[in-house]
């Protein structure tokens, strides 16, 4: 989502952040990882080698199957938004981690947590570009987003005959707003880990919201 509309991506749609600042979003990819589920008994499960690329210009990469959850009711959910710093330490890897997928930065062996690109007519970059690469995962600037988005007291149930959905949105809007808004004529190209990319990434923490859950 972009506020209450639905995104779309490409030059034809036009948004407004909160500064004023129109723009459109031609990419929007981030991964999701260390994914961790809580029973009503307080117990913990966690997926194993649980990394995932959400892009948006891929419907598919947008439906995260999580298998061989025990079965029980669930009441809560936690999850990275980005790369822990381990496997950024690792150099290289495969499937969601893979290079091909655009989001790592060989010059800095380091993960892109997340990427924005666009254009907005208020952006000062050549040719209005709006470029929002997000990294950087230790110290100070360390940009990794752990978040617990709330269940709103309901439960997934997973049973031998069910599979829940946990149906969530993602408001790309955040990303430029609270605490912090951004004017794209100040700040419109980030692509090295820093203040900046610290400061969106304290905004984009609070994009998740769980609209409902299936129990199916």
């Amino acid at each position: 989502m972009v506020g209450d509309s639905d995104l779309v991506l490409g030059t034809t749609e036009t948004y407004t952040n909160q500064a004023g600042n129109t723009f459109n979003v031609t990419m929007y990819k981030y991964y999701i990882s260390n994914i961790k589920i809580t029973k009503t008994d307080n117990s913990v499960w966690i997926e194993p080698n649980s990394y995932h690329l959400i892009d948006h210009s891929d419907d598919a990469s947008t439906l995260v199957t999580i298998p061989n959850v025990p079965f029980g009711n669930y009441k809560a959910i936690e999850f990275m938004i980005g790369v822990d710093s381990t496997h950024n330490n690792s150099g290289a890897q495969t499937g969601a981690l893979d290079p091909a997928n655009g989001m790592f930065w060989s010059w800095s062996s380091g993960y892109i947590m997340a990427k924005i690109e666009g254009n907005s007519p208020q952006s000062t970059a050549s040719a209005n570009k709006l470029t929002f690469h997000i990294g950087g995962f230790s110290g100070v600037n360390n940009t990794i987003k752990s978040i617990t988005p709330s269940f709103n007291g309901d439960t997934a149930k997973v049973t031998s005959t069910i599979s829940p959905e946990i149906h969530m949105s993602s408001n790309l809007l955040e990303w430029f707003q609270s605490p912090t808004v951004i004017d794209f004529s100040t700040i419109n190209t980030v692509h090295m880990p820093g203040t900046s990319a610290k400061t969106i990434a304290d905004n984009y923490a609070d994009m998740f919201t769980i609209e409902h859950i299936h129990n199916n």
